[in-house]
């Protein structure tokens, strides 16, 4: 499947139309500044739910840098995936970030009036203004045994709830869902091959569910 280039630097990669309901997916990040590489987490959910929901359009994004600490780069490629869709004809778009993709889908989402956000195993920064949020639906699902156990770096699972608290207080539409035994991710690609992690198919009937929803409302 090739890349798209993007105006930021970065790569969009495409499966099924573009021309009604599209869903932006977003990689995590590393502290390193290292290359934009895919997402095996979202690349397993998206060959998954693609078949399932062939009404509906995912936009894979690499970035330029996946790294965390370089979280207005990452916002920037998002947002010129944003822009890209739009220009192929996306009526409605939902973002789903994993990691640091989460917090800049919702950086993203209040600059780019988008209403619909599905963030895996969030990073909040605690400085993101979420002002900008209000009314707008975010779906939170993370791993019990994220937060760098069983020797994964991740997030707490406590992090994206008090970031749930602070989207709520701004006026956002906000849910937080633990998933038993998850840990930070839903699938790594060791030696070229994707393998799924420990509840992938919890994630999996968690998000599709919610697909499901963004795919009914644009009927």
């Amino acid at each position: 499947m090739n890349a798209i280039p993007l105006a930021s630097g970065g790569a969009l990669r495409l499966t099924g139309p573009m021309t009604g309901a599209v869903v932006v997916c977003m990689n995590g990040g590393v502290a390193r500044s290292v290359p934009g590489d895919w997402s095996p987490s979202i690349e397993w959910l998206v060959a998954r739910l693609a078949p399932e929901f062939p009404e509906v359009g995912f936009a894979e994004v690499r970035y330029r840098i996946k790294s965390w600490r370089e979280m207005e780069s990452l916002i920037t490629d998002a947002r010129a995936a944003v822009a890209a869709v739009r220009g192929f004809g996306a009526q409605r778009l939902a973002l789903m970030g994993f990691s640091a993709g989460g917090g800049a889908g919702l950086a993203c989402a209040a600059r780019e009036g988008i209403d619909e956000i599905i963030a895996l195993a969030p990073w909040i920064p605690d400085r993101m203004d979420l002002s900008g949020l209000a009314g707008v639906r975010v779906c939170v699902f993370h791993g019990s045994r994220d937060g760098g156990r069983l020797g994964f770096v991740g997030v707490h699972p406590n992090h994206s709830l008090a970031g749930v608290a602070r989207l709520r207080e701004a006026g956002a539409d906000a849910t937080h869902t633990v998933i038993r035994g998850a840990v930070h991710g839903i699938a790594v690609r060791p030696f070229g091959h994707i393998i799924p992690l420990p509840r992938a198919r919890e994630w999996l009937a968690l998000i599709r569910d919610e697909i499901a929803r963004f795919a009914s409302d644009a009927d």
